[in-house]
């Protein structure tokens, strides 16, 4: 408990920890009510945000994310979302495009109690190493540098998963379902079986967490300045919660570009058992690694918006402290204005 006290103690002192309002901003609620920012049950329940979020979005798209992955691993087959759907449909029945379901809700959980809970511990350990000045002028590379170093552990947690959603999705013959599956990697791969696509992993998530993150902050931060006609003091929760939704999608399409190549690259490392990534790219292509991208753009744009809605809506639900946007520090606006350029 020593380091999440000495936190909350210090979080005063960097621009992204102000426990400014409330949850419900503009409402009564006092201060008392609130989890103390920075708190071991702060970051808990950041934590149970990120497996509610991630666990009901990634489970909720699993028929779109089995077309995809098929797309990406036999595009001769399954040419387009449409023809994918159709294909899957007449070949093996509606039933069909929730393969994989069981695994995705257990990793995408997992991963997300990593992702956020992390995220929101990094920020704040980081913000304070840098001091409250620097936290302000360098807080997109804050941003990076926190989810980056979250996702790192988070994808940790769902290796093994994703190497079992992949193997039933794609692989003629597998096991559909999760405790038929997953057995049969260990038999036959044993734990590396599981972890062989770690490092594509990090090659998709941490580019993709980095921009989902820091993309998403800045946006919110722009909407607020140049489209929202009012302060976010004076909105509504649910006002809040649109600006959230709005500023995930964005992210999300962003996050789709910058992370495909190494999905399409962990999809067909995962699908064959004695393929390397080296061989994978090789063989694929430059044109190859992009296959399967609409399908993404529309997943993942929608993923992430949905996933900051609900990470939002339970820090809104369990009034936690969510600070607004950063300002900059009157120490470095008297420094600025000293200096001729504020």
């Amino acid at each position: 408990m020593g380091v999440f006290s000495q936190l909350s103690e210090s979080s005063k002192a960097n621009p992204f920890s102000l426990p400014v309002r409330t949850a419900s901003c503009g409402s009564a609620s006092s201060s008392s009510e609130q989890v103390a920012l920075g708190s071991a049950k702060y970051y808990a329940y950041c934590a149970l945000g990120g497996v509610l979020s991630c666990g009901i979005t990634h489970t909720a798209i699993v028929p779109l994310d089995l077309v995809k992955c098929r797309i990406q691993v036999n595009p001769e087959k399954y040419k387009g979302i449409v023809s994918g759907f159709r294909t899957t449909v007449a070949e093996e029945g509606v039933r069909a495009l929730a393969k994989g379901w069981a695994p995705t809700l257990i990793g995408y959980s997992a991963q997300g109690l990593g992702k956020f809970g992390f995220y929101e511990l990094f920020k704040n350990v980081y913000a304070d190493m840098i001091g409250e000045e620097n936290a302000f002028l360098y807080r997109t590379t804050l941003y990076l540098a926190a989810s980056a170093s979250a996702e790192f552990f988070a994808d940790m947690l769902l290796a093994p998963m994703e190497a079992t959603k992949v193997r039933i999705q794609t692989s003629p013959g597998a096991p559909p379902t999760l405790r038929g599956c997953a057995p049969l990697i260990y038999r036959s791969e044993g734990l590396t079986g599981f972890y062989k696509g770690l490092p594509p992993l990090w090659m998709r998530q941490i580019p993709y967490t980095m921009m989902k993150f820091a993309c998403f902050e800045r946006t919110v931060e722009l909407l607020y300045q140049y489209v929202v006609p009012k302060p976010r003091a004076d909105c509504t929760k649910g006002e809040q919660l649109i600006v959230t939704f709005v500023a995930g999608y964005i992210a999300g399409v962003f996050c789709a570009v910058v992370s495909h190549p190494a999905d399409t690259v962990v999809s067909k490392l995962n699908q064959d058992a004695g393929a390397s990534a080296g061989s994978i790219l090789k063989k694929l292509g430059f044109a190859g690694v992009w296959k399967g991208l609409t399908p993404r753009i529309i997943m993942i744009g929608t993923l992430t918006a949905l996933q900051w809605f609900i990470y939002d809506s339970v820090k809104v639900a369990l009034n936690l402290p969510r600070p607004p946007p950063p300002q900059m520090p009157e120490s470095l606006k008297l420094k600025l204005a000293a200096q001729g350029k504020l």
